[in-house]
């Protein structure tokens, strides 16, 4: 699906990264007739959706990096044309417990039904905490569904943004940290937890931050397609990209892998944009550049200055795993049920404030929150010709910034470390060491491949490792922006009025949803 060389010396548009984002913006502009050249640094485009068989001797399709799709709204895949199928996981998230000696643990089904409600019970001695999510997710919900669809159109005014919500859930999400609210709402620990952990996907804050980054997290994780609802792409992450490309290319955009940017020069009246391949150093010039990098590197791309204080840093671990059977739980849970949803391992809010406060002070958390996934549950096509009964297994650390790992000469250490801290809390609940469980690969090594943010960054050239190319900022305009421009309107727009933002780091960007890619497009189509 890629170019081996630019066709032409001048571009209407010029992608720099090949991600989702990249992507769509590529398929859009190419349908409308412009002629878009992509540029990606890697040897395959997808960015970080993509899937790879990573362990030797085992044909097994990960989803290496980024592994769920929410945000990405139906319109937008239809308009696409999108051959991706997407599938709801049966179980909402299980969280094991241990009280007293009593192994238990909280089970939300998908549809929550009586035996969500139950589970509540059970766990909690009282009917009321069910009441309370009820209630307060139903509250979200109906912001939710009212807000999502201004993601596809020019920015709502802070204003408009503030008339879609009642006043309690603006207050909470929006102007007070995340955890008052759910200090006030919901009275046990581990329920608590489980709500606050859609606030620190990536994002190294307490509850309490008063910058509300963990707010705005959390809003993102709650919003997709007016649900919030977290599905898994069947074949994995990549059949989403590589849908993309199909349709990118099919409409004329041309798709240039092994390009690695370095340099970016515009003016009023358009851009140059200069690239390194294995056959030497070229240049096109182009009327916009959509920029899927981080604005961190772009601003390098432009000639700035690298300056590290202002340079995004992330905070996740990544462990996938292959594994023989799934492990016992000690709660007697289907293992089938358990890992089909989001296990939350060690994440009652007292211990995520306890490893925030930890790991802020410089020290690995002695015990790592995290939650696990299992993808072959709810799409067996990814294990290729995996023996039955194997399954591969997912783990994201949070509360592990970047920081922790900056080192060199002890980054390895530590790493390992982390990976055994991460895997010690969740044999905690397990009634056979989750190792016991694991497949080894071609050279006799366990199918283990962990990612810290140093990785992320030498992996994917986001910077610091931040899976959002830097923090969230809320997807309106604030009460003093400037709207004047389409660019502006749109939440892509830099210094510079012919080079925009497609990627992670425009206004309404993160995760997997290619609401960058869509609004770059639309701020240039609104130009000609």
């Amino acid at each position: 699906m890629s170019t081996s060389r630019a066709a032409r010396p001048h571009y209407d548009v010029v992608v720099v990264g090949g991600g989702h984002n990249g992507l769509v913006s590529a398929a859009l502009l190419a349908r409308r007739g412009l002629s878009v050249l992509v540029l990606e640094r890697l040897d395959h485009v997808g960015g970080a959706a993509v899937s790879a068989a990573a362990f030797p001797g085992h044909d097994v399709r990960l989803s290496r990096y980024s592994y769920l799709v929410s945000l990405m709204p139906r319109e937008l895949m239809a308009e696409l044309d999108l051959d991706v199928s997407l599938r709801s996981r049966r179980t909402a998230s299980f969280t094991p417990t241990l009280r007293d000696g009593w192994a238990g643990g909280l089970h939300v089904h998908r549809p929550e039904d009586h035996r969500t409600e139950t589970s509540f019970a059970d766990l909690t001695g009282t009917e009321a905490e069910y009441r309370a999510w009820h209630a307060f997710y139903s509250d979200v919900e109906r912001f939710a569904a009212r807000l999502a669809p201004t993601f596809l159109q020019p920015l709502p005014t802070e204003a408009e943004a503030r008339a879609l919500a009642d006043e309690q859930v603006w207050t909470d999400l929006v102007r007070r940290p995340l955890g008052e609210a759910v200090e006030r709402r919901f009275s046990d620990d581990t329920v608590r937890g489980v709500v606050a952990t859609d606030a620190l996907i990536g994002t190294f804050a307490s509850l309490h931050d008063p910058s509300l980054v963990q707010n705005r997290c959390f809003l993102y994780h709650l919003v997709g397609n007016g649900t919030g609802e977290w599905r898994v792409p069947v074949g994995g992450m990549g059949a989403v990209t590589d849908s993309l490309a199909r349709t990118a290319t099919a409409a004329g955009a041309e798709l240039l892998t092994g390009a690695g940017v370095c340099a970016v020069r515009a003016d009023a009246d358009g851009a140059e944009v200069t690239w390194d391949d294995a056959g030497g150093r070229h240049s096109v010039t182009a009327g916009h550049v959509l920029s899927g990098v981080a604005p961190w590197v772009l601003g390098l791309l432009l000639g700035g200055e690298q300056d590290d204080t202002t340079k995004p840093a992330g905070s996740q671990l990544k462990i996938n795993f292959l594994l023989e059977r799934l492990p016992r739980l000690r709660s007697g849970v289907d293992p089938t049920e358990a890992f089909a949803g989001t296990l939350h391992v060690a994440e009652d809010l007292s211990q995520l404030e306890t490893a925030y406060r930890q790991a802020a002070s410089g020290v690995l958390p002695d015990v790592l929150p995290g939650e696990v996934y299992c993808h072959s549950l709810t799409d067996p096509s990814i294990l290729g010709a995996a023996p039955h009964g194997w399954h591969t297994l997912t783990y994201f650390g949070l509360h592990t910034p970047a920081a922790l790992f900056a080192d060199p000469s002890t980054r390895e250490q530590v790493k390992a470390e982390a990976v055994r801290r991460a895997i010690a809390a969740l044999d905690e609940h397990l009634e056979e060491p989750l190792m016991s469980c694991v497949a080894t690969d071609a050279h006799g090594r366990p199918c283990l491949e962990a990612k810290i943010p140093q990785d992320i960054e030498a992996d994917l050239a986001m910077p610091g490792g931040h899976i959002f190319h830097g923090d969230l900022d809320w997807p309106w305009a604030s009460g003093r922006a400037r709207l004047e421009t389409p660019a502006q309107q749109w939440g892509v727009q830099t210094s510079w009025d012919r080079v925009l933002l497609c990627g992670s780091g425009a206004r309404r960007g993160g995760a997997v949803s290619g609401l960058g890619g869509h609004n770059a497009a639309q701020a240039v189509l609104a130009t000609l």
